[in-house]
């Protein structure tokens, strides 16, 4: 159980499938748009239950409890070879450089 003041994470969705925008890919049509948000619980609660955060902006959420003391996990994803040798030829052309090994 996660108790009142804990940095949780909550999930809650926003559009169902069927209140969608029309023009989206049909694969995005057919899921709900959902998000999540970091804060403080506002109040004990289980995971999987229903719960409310304030967030770092003060904004009050309220969705299903899904993660206790949430880190970060973005990235730009993996190495791309393409863009890296892109990069290169583009500082080449501007400035001379030859960044290559």
């Amino acid at each position: 159980m996660a108790k009142q003041g804990d940095w949780v994470q909550v999930r809650s969705v926003i559009l169902q499938p069927q209140e969608r925008a029309p023009n989206l890919p049909s694969d995005t049509q057919q899921v709900p748009l959902v998000q999540w948000v970091k804060g403080w619980l506002q109040s004990d609660a289980d995971l999987g239950q229903p719960a409310r955060v304030r967030t770092l902006t003060g904004r009050e959420v309220a969705g299903t409890l899904v993660g206790e003391a949430p880190g970060y996990t973005h990235s730009f994803g993996g190495h791309i070879r393409q863009l890296q040798e892109a990069r290169m030829g583009i500082r080449q052309a501007l400035w001379g450089k030859d960044e290559q090994p």
